[in-house]
């Protein structure tokens, strides 16, 4: 009887397992176009535009550096655990996130956010490719890939309704209810078979691989506009970067129980789809954290339209995604991925030519081609890896997986915000407009209330030099746009899954 019992207790219930992963999903999902939704308001109440890109760059810092530790960790001890582990720090980050006083704290809890938030998503879609088969994965990760679309339609709509009728402090604590039900199904019905194992963790690694990016994100950041290019503090940190790249790639490759086993990078396919992968995530993080910036600071639409500009990239992912579980099976993971490139390219492209005028309409159609492409080529990327790699190291093979996206992200967050603060700078300059006008203007340009109080010449001045900053922004983006479909050629042509 006993026997029976415990038998029964094993039995792992797929579809509420599935459900208690999409949740997790939604909440980090919900939190990307919640918190850019509501960045201008946070800047508005906050102050500091300057540190803009920061609020990304934090979160996203350490959800790259952990997201492999996460995948080391669920291989050694089991997905559920690690995945609850992130869950609970992750939600401890958005209470604090919530209660913020300044920007400089809301950096430092999203540092705490971001430290949670590297095991939700890899994890979610590991415990898929565990307890599916190679079939039903193109097919599931197609279901994985609609939640983008449930926050699609519910983030910006919710982020834009508590900025303006309650308090932008929500959309950080709108992720308690949802972390706390995941963390419960995933307890109910969810269970593992788990070879206990001594862990190994790479601290080292870890270590230099947060100082590298660390040093290389407060270069491009702030190069050009608080630190001279030519200055001692950034030939440092360039030096201290390069270094400790060169350090942690040796490290990695002598160590037995290594966070980035650059031997999975050996397999064409993996290395194809990880090096897609990071050039993606600058176009992401590009098009996610400055657009609403855009929208309400020049085409001076509210929050609420802002978020929807956003969510016309989250209705065409799980569209595509969906499509792509069907298409892998009868065309193969080359020709989804060409697809997703080509839709990546059409997209920058339409905004390298958004002009002010063209209005929220146009913001969005350039938002749904790069959401396509997102879907198509992602989902194409995670079955082909999880197809490729065995139970034992499909853990670290999906992280690692993320980890260049997420790398791509925090890249794209300094880079880019680097970008727009010196281009901004030196609109303002050159315009003589007013000797005391700084990059730190923007913050009034994003309320409303002090919009109006401002002169009509000044209004101006900001969005025309916010606007060209933006263009180079995009320009850039186009460019990251045309090496992911280049990395995407590199593909091995491939048959469908379907024999």
């Amino acid at each position: 009887m006993d026997g029976l019992m415990k038998e029964s207790k094993k039995q792992t219930k797929k579809p509420y397992v599935l459900a208690a992963v999409m949740l997790a999903m939604f909440m980090g999902a919900i939190e990307a176009t919640i918190v850019s939704t509501a960045m201008p308001a946070i800047v508005g109440d906050l102050g500091g535009f300057s540190l803009y890109s920061w609020v990304f760059s934090s979160y996203l810092l350490m959800n790259a550096v952990t997201v492999l530790i996460y995948g080391k960790l669920s291989d050694l001890f089991g997905r559920k655990p690690i995945i609850t582990i992130g869950i609970i720090i992750f939600l401890i980050g958005s209470i604090l996130c919530g209660f913020s006083q300044s920007m400089t704290q809301l950096i430092v809890f999203r540092f705490i956010q971001g430290f949670g938030a590297g095991a939700v998503l890899p994890m979610a879609t590991t415990i898929v490719g565990d307890i599916y088969s190679k079939e039903e994965r193109a097919k599931i990760q197609g279901y994985l890939s609609s939640v983008w679309g449930i926050s699609a339609i519910s983030g910006p709509l919710i982020g834009g309704l508590l900025v303006e009728y309650v308090s932008w402090r929500f959309v950080f604590w709108i992720n308690i209810p949802l972390g706390i039900l995941a963390i419960a199904g995933l307890w109910l019905f969810l269970h593992e078979n788990i070879e206990k194992k001594k862990p190994v963790i790479d601290y080292a690694g870890a270590v230099l691989l947060v100082m590298t990016i660390s040093a290389l994100m407060i270069v491009l950041v702030e190069g050009g506009v608080r630190l001279p290019w030519a200055s001692w503090q950034t030939i440092l940190l360039i030096s201290i970067s390069v270094l400790g790249l060169a350090v942690f790639v040796y490290h990695e490759n002598r160590t037995p129980q290594p966070m980035m086993p650059f031997d999975l990078w050996k397999v064409r396919s993996i290395l194809a789809a990880n090096v897609v992968s990071l050039t993606t995530g600058v176009m992401l993080i590009g098009i996610s954290s400055f657009l609403p910036a855009f929208v309400q600071g020049v085409m001076e639409r509210s929050a609420t339209v802002a978020g929807f500009t956003l969510t016309a990239m989250s209705i065409g992912w799980p569209i595509s995604a969906t499509i792509a579980g069907r298409l892998l099976l009868r065309a193969g993971y080359f020709v989804t991925s060409l697809i997703g490139g080509i839709s990546l390219v059409a997209g920058a492209a339409v905004f390298v030519m958004m002009q002010p005028s063209y209005g929220p309409l146009w913001a969005a159609a350039g938002s749904f081609f790069i959401g396509v492409g997102m879907g198509l080529s992602s989902t194409a990327f995670i079955v082909s890896i999880q197809s490729t790699v065995e139970w034992k190291v499909r853990g670290i093979a999906t992280a690692t997986n993320m980890f260049m996206r997420n790398l791509g992200t925090t890249i794209g967050a300094a880079l880019l915000g680097g970008i727009l603060n010196s281009r901004l700078q030196d609109y303002l300059q050159e315009s003589g407009a007013d000797s005391e006008l700084s990059i730190d203007g923007v913050n009034a340009l994003l309320s409303e209330s002090e919009r109006e109080a401002m002169s009509p010449e000044l209004i101006q001045t900001l969005q025309d030099g916010l606007t060209s900053s933006l263009h180079t922004v995009y320009l850039v983006v186009l460019l990251f746009a045309v090496f992911s479909f280049i990395g995407i050629l590199f593909l091995p042509k491939d048959k469908g899954l379907q024999k």
